[in-house]
Parts: C-alpha cells; sequence; structure tokens
C-alpha cells in the first residue's frame, strides 16, 4: 500500500488490507480453459501429451497403405509375367489387313487367342515399342510370348498365299511358286517331273502330273518344302476323286480314271461355265465314239504353252501329240486342272447327240448343234454379235 504521496504504507498487524489499487500485485487465480465454438481448448501440455498417439496412428496407416501398394505391385508384375511369357500352343496364321491399327491387330490376336490380354499386350508394347506391321499373313501360335509375337510382326509376313485355279497349269502354279520367298519356280517345276511324288492315278510311266492336283488356295507356311507342298495339292486332288467316286463313274463310262480326268480338263477349258460343262463333256464323248478328230482349240494352246487367244491355221499346222485337229483321241495327258463341277460333267455328261458348240454371246453362253449346218448358222450368229 502507499499514501497519497507514494510511499509505502505498512499496515498494522491484524489490521485488514484494503482492496487491491490497480497496482496492487493480484492474487492468482483458478484458470478455467477456454473454449472456441463450444469446444474446450486443450491446454500446451494437454496436446503434447496427445501429440505420440497422432503420430503412432499415422505411422500405422502409412505403414498398411504401403504394403496394399506393394501387394498390389506384386499381382500386377506376376500377372503381366504370366501374360508376356505364355507356354507356346497351337499354330495360328494371323492376317493382317492393308490399313490396321495396332489396335485392331492386337484386337486380332486377342480373337485367335495368341495373347491373352490386350491390355498387357499394349504394355509390353508401350515398354518395348511398338513395331511397323505390314499387311499379309503371319505364322504365331496361341499363348505365344509377347517378346515373340512382337519379333515375328516386325520381320514381315511369313505365309503367303498360293491359289491354284481351275484351269490352270503346273507350269502357272510354278511360276507363282517362284514369288515366294525362299522357292524357286523352276526347281518346283523339275520337282513335278521327277516322280518324287505322284499320284495314284498317274499311269505308269508318266512324269506328269497336270490335272491331278487339287485346286483352291494354299498357305505356304515357313520352311515348308517345295515337295511338301506338291504332296499337298495332290492329296487334295485325292480327297476330291474320291468325294466324285472317280474310279465308278469312268468305270461306268468305259474309262479310266486318267482318261475321265483328261475329258474334264477339256470340259474345263472348252465349257468355262456351269451351264455349259455337261453338254460339252457330251460332245467329247460322242466325238470319241464315233472316231472323229475332237477338234478343241484348248488342246493347241497347251501344247504351245499358251492359255487362250486366237488359234491360227498355223497352229492348226503343228503337229504335236496334242493337236486333236491332226489326231483323233484323248490328248496323252490332262490339260489343265479341272474343277469340280468339270469332273462331274465328265462323269455324268448331259444326253444328246451333238458334235458341236460355238460361244455366241458375250455372257459365255455355247450353241450345240449335231450337224455342220447347224454349227454353221451357230458361226453366223456369233459373228453377227462380234464373236468368233
Amino acid at each position: 500500500m502507499r499514501d497519497g504521496d507514494g510511499r509505502p504504507v505498512t499496515a498494522a498487524p491484524g489490521a485488514p488490507m484494503a482492496p487491491d489499487t490497480p497496482d496492487a500485485p493480484r492474487s492468482r487465480r483458478a484458470v478455467t480453459p477456454r473454449t472456441t465454438r463450444g469446444r474446450t481448448r486443450r491446454t500446451p501440455r494437454a496436446h503434447a501429451r496427445k501429440k505420440p498417439e497422432v503420430y503412432r496412428r499415422r505411422r500405422i496407416l502409412v505403414a498398411g497403405a504401403l504394403v496394399v501398394v506393394l501387394c498390389v505391385l506384386v499381382a500386377a508384375v506376376s500377372w503381366y509375367e504370366s501374360e508376356a511369357s505364355g507356354g507356346q500352343g497351337p499354330r495360328a496364321v494371323v492376317t493382317v489387313a492393308p490399313g490396321s491399327s495396332m489396335g485392331a491387330v492386337t484386337a486380332t490376336l486377342v480373337r485367335q487367342h495368341v495373347v491373352s490380354s490386350s491390355l498387357a499386350f499394349r504394355v509390353y508394347l508401350t515398354l518395348h515399342g511398338t513395331p511397323t506391321v505390314q499387311p499379309g499373313s503371319y505364322l504365331l501360335h496361341r499363348n505365344e510370348s509377347f517378346a515373340d509375337v512382337r519379333a515375328s510382326l516386325a520381320r514381315g509376313p511369313d505365309v503367303f498365299a498360293l491359289d491354284v485355279l481351275p484351269g490352270y497349269t503346273m507350269a502357272e502354279v510354278a511360276a507363282q511358286v517362284g514369288q515366294i520367298p525362299g522357292h524357286d519356280g523352276p526347281h518346283f517345276l523339275s520337282l513335278v517331273t521327277s516322280g518324287t511324288v505322284r499320284s495314284p492315278y498317274q499311269p505308269p510311266g508318266s512324269d506328269n502330273i497336270d490335272g491331278l492336283v487339287g485346286t483352291g488356295t494354299y498357305l505356304v507356311m515357313p520352311g515348308e518344302s517345295d515337295q511338301t507342298l506338291l504332296g499337298a495339292m495332290v492329296a487334295r486332288f485325292d480327297a476330291l476323286a474320291a468325294s466324285v467316286d472317280l474310279e465308278g463313274g469312268a468305270a461306268a463310262l468305259g474309262e479310266t480314271p486318267y482318261q475321265a480326268v483328261t475329258v474334264a480338263s477339256i470340259v474345263q477349258k472348252e465349257g468355262v461355265y456351269q451351264k455349259n460343262l455337261g453338254k460339252v463333256a457330251r460332245v467329247i464323248y460322242n466325238r470319241l465314239a464315233r472316231g472323229t478328230p475332237l477338234q478343241m482349240d484348248s488342246t493347241v494352246l497347251y501344247s504351245e504353252h499358251r492359255d487362250g487367244g486366237r488359234v491360227t491355221a498355223a497352229d492348226l499346222a503343228l503337229d504335236t501329240p496334242y493337236n486333236t485337229y491332226l489326231h483323233t483321241g484323248l490328248t496323252p495327258t490332262p490339260i489343265c486342272f479341272p474343277s469340280k463341277a468339270s469332273l462331274q460333267a465328265a462323269l455324268a455328261p448331259t444326253p444328246g447327240n451333238w458334235l458341236y458348240f460355238v460361244v455366241v454371246s458375250n455372257d459365255g453362253t455355247e450353241a450345240f448343234s449335231s450337224t455342220f449346218a447347224g454349227q454353221q448358222a451357230n458361226e453366223r450368229l456369233a459373228q453377227s454379235r462380234g464373236l468368233g
């Protein structure tokens, strides 16, 4: 306490203390925690006690998240590796169309079970590079490893289609074989005449298998030999011959199977269209029965290694076994590969007495007659239409 002049005043013992003045020391009071928006504000000491518990919980959560991420990564890597390095399965020929995107190629690979996951394969290509894929056919395998699939696609097509059409000859097929990488046309043709591959319908001593291979498309695989390819062609014809009962049908006509095939090959070249085949076959048999020369232009052209075109007087004068203007009977060998329809026509010709025919329409329609006068009339009709 101080007096009015600011000097300290000492109170008498036992005297009551005057109320606090502004300068008097304040007694300590109990501190009640203040609240903020209804919540009790923690004192610094209480907050400090909570920190270790918060940090501990955070560490547990982080550790748990890391374990989950690690498990997911391990599973993803295991899945990716299993997809990328699958065991090789059966062969699959994958054809890539011109202009196909990598997405379209991948979809084809999945559809043909070469790869089982488009996502995993796309990830692999992202990591290792996407190859430029050329249109064509590729020999792959089901469940093949991504590395092998990518390498095959990067190398380019390795499966090639060989089309053997009705009316073709072995010389024409050999020329096509020569265009396939790894194959040679002259070598293939020498194999044909070597007797290494023979047809069961081939006469003894004959080295000509024209007419005795099956028509259609052949897929030439990587590393496939000419002998394997030729064997497949002969086997396909054997299956066709069995399906039409070549031996039984020929016997019913009094012909050998080889003669029936020869007739079918001439029918193929002369008739061309289905609507003509049966009647052309009948003309051939009628002429053979009468001992009349067949007089078929296609046989002359075969001896000259020609496929179509005008036959001149000089051509008709060539003295070869295939000139059916000079020689009676059938040609020594078939002159082309007949279609199934031509083979069936040769085994079951349309009934009739025709001896002549000529093309009289641009759509390939042929007119048939049993007399030379009728033939001359049909030839004039053809000429009036700009044919012949």
